[in-house]
C-alpha cells in the first residue's frame, strides 16, 4: 500500500487515510501494534505486514463507530454490545480491541449501563436486591458490578418501600400466605424484610 495522504478527522484521535489505490479509511494510533504512526506519511510505501497492520487498524474503527452509534441511543453492557456487533457480522477481534478503547475513554460502562437499568426497571417492576442482582448477572455484568450498582440503586430507593408495594400487589392478585411470602422471595427480598414489611402492614 502506498499512502496518499493522512489527515486528522473531526472525531478526537482518529486520522483519515487515503491510499493511493482502494477506498480511504479511517484509523487511530491506539490500534497500532508495531507500526509507528509516525512513519504512516504521504508517498511512504508500506510493506505487507504493514499494510495488514493498517487495515486491522482500520477494521478496529469501523467496530468503535458503530459502537458509539448504539452508545449514542443509550447505555450499553460491553456483553450486550459485543453481542450486537457479532450480529453486525464485526469480527470478534475487532469488537474486542474497540470496546477495550471506548472502556479506557469511559464511553461503555458496565456500571454506568446497570445504574441505567436498574432505573428503567422500577418503572414496572417491584424487585429486591437480590433478584436485581441475577437480572444483571444475566444480562452480562459482573457480580461485583452488579451488586455496587445495586446497592447505590438503594441509596436512592428504599428497598422496604418496594417490598411494600410488591407485597400489596400480591395481595391484589390473589396471594396469601405461604404464597405471598414465596411471590415475594422470589422477587428478591429477604425473609426478614418480607417478614417485618408483612407485620408492619
Amino acid at each position: 500500500m502506498v499512502i496518499h495522504s493522512i489527515a486528522p478527522t473531526s472525531y478526537s484521535g482518529m486520522y483519515k487515510i487515503v491510499p493511493q489505490e482502494g477506498a480511504a479509511f479511517f484509523i487511530r494510533p491506539e490500534y497500532l501494534i508495531s507500526l509507528d504512526f509516525d512513519s504512516i506519511q504521504p508517498e511512504v510505501e508500506m510493506n505487507e505486514d504493514e499494510t495488514n497492520e493498517l487495515l486491522d487498524a482500520g477494521f478496529t474503527a469501523v467496530v468503535e463507530l458503530k459502537a458509539v452509534e448504539y452508545l449514542a441511543r443509550a447505555e450499553q453492557s460491553r456483553f450486550g454490545l459485543t453481542r450486537k456487533l457479532l450480529q453486525k457480522k464485526y469480527d470478534k477481534k475487532y469488537i474486542d480491541k474497540a470496546l477495550t478503547f471506548l472502556e479506557s475513554k469511559n464511553y461503555l460502562s458496565d456500571q454506568r449501563y446497570a445504574i441505567a437499568w436498574l432505573h428503567t426497571r422500577r418503572i414496572n417492576h417491584y424487585e429486591g436486591r437480590v433478584k436485581l442482582i441475577a437480572e444483571l448477572q444475566n444480562r452480562g455484568i459482573d457480580k461485583e458490578t452488579a451488586q455496587k450498582a445495586v446497592n447505590e440503586f438503594f441509596e436512592e430507593y428504599n428497598e422496604e418501600e418496594i417490598c411494600l408495594k410488591a407485597c400489596n400487589k400480591f395481595i391484589k392478585n390473589g396471594k396469601d400466605g405461604d404464597k405471598l411470602i414465596t411471590s415475594l422471595l422470589n422477587a428478591g427480598f429477604s425473609y426478614k424484610m418480607i417478614k417485618q414489611v408483612m407485620e408492619n402492614d
